[in-house]
């Protein structure tokens, strides 16, 4: 694993956008395993600023995204897809066609995960995993438990994420409670990973998840297991280690 230690929010955005650019400028045609939540907004705004001056084109480029809400539409502003599109998607030269979410309408849980699963295999993988950090270790939605879940699942939320997550709807009884997800192996099964953290309050579970033991009760602890991971962080998120 190597640590990169930013300066800040902005220099931590700068420093893991850079990393993203390499790998499309050395494989225009990359898989990119893309994330969502606060923490990679600046990544994404710092990617979209280096396309609009022309350093970087998306028109090859592939996504697949973590996670997805289950029963919220993409016009639901806090659905995934919404936020993708308003983040990136629609303001680079990404096609459409090449940008995947699960589907947060698909009420049979079981095809939906098996679907994804079979889109990402046909795509050869991810060559890049961009993943962020919740407070109680969660990667995706895979939260902690009593083993690693495996491939993309449905997963019931637990009250810390609708809690964290309330306030961006209008009520917590707006939250959803349940979300489609890739597991640990789909995740792991990246040829590269990049997780982003920043601010003071994500140092005690960045010690625990990269320096402490490998256990489902904190799920991005199993990311000590790559081959190449990469960790980006500010000086407060990695004030502990």
């Amino acid at each position: 694993m190597r640590v990169y230690r930013a300066k800040d929010y902005k220099d931590m955005s700068r420093k893991a956008a850079n990393i993203i650019s390499a790998q499309i400028i050395l494989k225009p045609n990359s898989v990119l395993g893309l994330a969502t939540g606060s923490t990679p907004i600046g990544t994404y705004s710092q990617l979209v600023d280096w396309y609009k001056k022309g350093d970087l084109d998306f028109s090859e480029v592939t996504s697949v995204n973590l996670d997805e809400y289950k029963g919220l539409p993409g016009t639901n502003e806090q659905s995934y897809y919404y936020f993708m599109h308003q983040h990136l998607f629609d303001q680079v030269n990404i096609q459409e066609r090449h940008t995947h979410l699960p589907n947060g309408m698909e009420p049979d849980s079981k095809k939906e995960c098996e679907r994804y699963e079979e889109l990402i295999r046909s795509l050869g993988g991810v060559d890049l995993q961009l993943l962020g950090m919740g407070h109680n270790g969660h990667i995706g939605f895979n939260e902690p438990g009593q083993a690693f879940e495996t491939g993309t699942h449905c997963v019931d939320l637990q009250e810390s994420t609708i809690e964290a997550n309330k306030r961006f709807f209008a009520s917590s009884a707006d939250v959803p409670r349940q979300a489609y997800t890739m597991g640990i192996k789909t995740i792991m099964q990246a040829k590269k990973i990049l997780v982003v953290v920043s601010g003071e309050d994500k140092a005690e579970i960045v010690k625990k998840a990269f320096f402490g033991p490998v256990i489902p009760g904190v799920p991005a602890s199993i990311l000590q297991m790559h081959n190449d991971v990469i960790l980006v962080g500010d000086e407060a998120a990695l004030s502990l280690i």
